[in-house]
C-alpha cells in the first residue's frame, strides 16, 4: 500500500508546510487567529490546535507518545497560546521526522488496534491505512487553515508537493 520512503516524504512535507504555518501564526494579530471563521474547528488557532492534537493522538498509537489528556471536543484548546503551540508544533514535526526515518516495511504491514473515542469502540485497521489517514488528516486541516489565512489577508506559502525543497 505505502512504503517507509513515502512516509518520510510526507513527514518532510508536513514539517515544510507547518514551517510556513508557524510563520503566519507568529505574524498575524491574535484577533485574526482566534476569530471564528465558520470552519469546523472555528478559528485558525482552533484548527491548528486540533491538527496538533490529532498528530499527537496518532503518534501516541504509532510511536508511544503520551496520549492527549483531552478528546476531540477539547482539541481546539490543546495549547493555551500561540507561543506554546509554536514550540509544540516544531517539536512534534521533528519527532514525526525521526519516527518516519526509523520506520520499516514490517511495521507498515501489520495491524494497529486501539480504542477510538470518536467511534466509541475498539478498532483494528492495517497500519499502512492508519498512516495514510494520519497524513491525509494533516493535509485536510492545513487546507482549511490555508483558506482561513487567505481570508485573514495572509499569503500562504506554496503547497505543491513537487515544490518541496530538498532540505525540508
Amino acid at each position: 500500500m505505502i512504503t517507509a520512503s513515502y512516509c518520510l516524504a510526507m513527514a518532510r512535507y508536513n514539517r515544510w508546510q507547518n514551517t510556513g504555518l508557524r510563520a503566519a501564526m507568529r505574524a498575524l494579530p491574535l484577533e485574526a487567529l482566534t476569530e471564528d471563521r465558520g470552519a469546523f474547528f472555528g478559528s485558525i488557532f482552533g484548527t491548528a490546535n486540533h491538527l496538533l492534537w490529532g498528530d499527537t493522538m496518532w503518534m501516541s498509537r504509532f510511536d508511544g507518545w503520551p496520549k492527549p489528556e483531552v478528546g476531540i471536543a477539547g482539541s481546539t484548546a490543546f495549547t493555551a497560546d500561540r507561543a506554546l503551540w509554536d514550540g509544540a508544533r516544531d517539536e512534534a514535526d521533528a519527532k514525526i521526522i525521526t519516527w518516519a526515518q526509523n520506520l520499516d516495511e514490517n511495521r507498515l504491514s501489520g495491524d494497529l488496534s486501539w480504542y477510538s473515542g470518536a467511534a466509541g469502540k475498539n478498532v483494528s485497521r492495517p497500519m499502512a491505512f492508519c498512516v495514510i489517514h494520519f497524513f491525509n488528516h494533516q493535509t485536510h486541516h492545513r487546507g482549511q487553515i490555508h483558506a482561513m489565512l487567505t481570508q485573514a489577508g495572509w499569503a500562504p506559502c506554496d503547497t505543491d508537493l513537487f515544490l518541496m525543497p530538498e532540505d525540508a
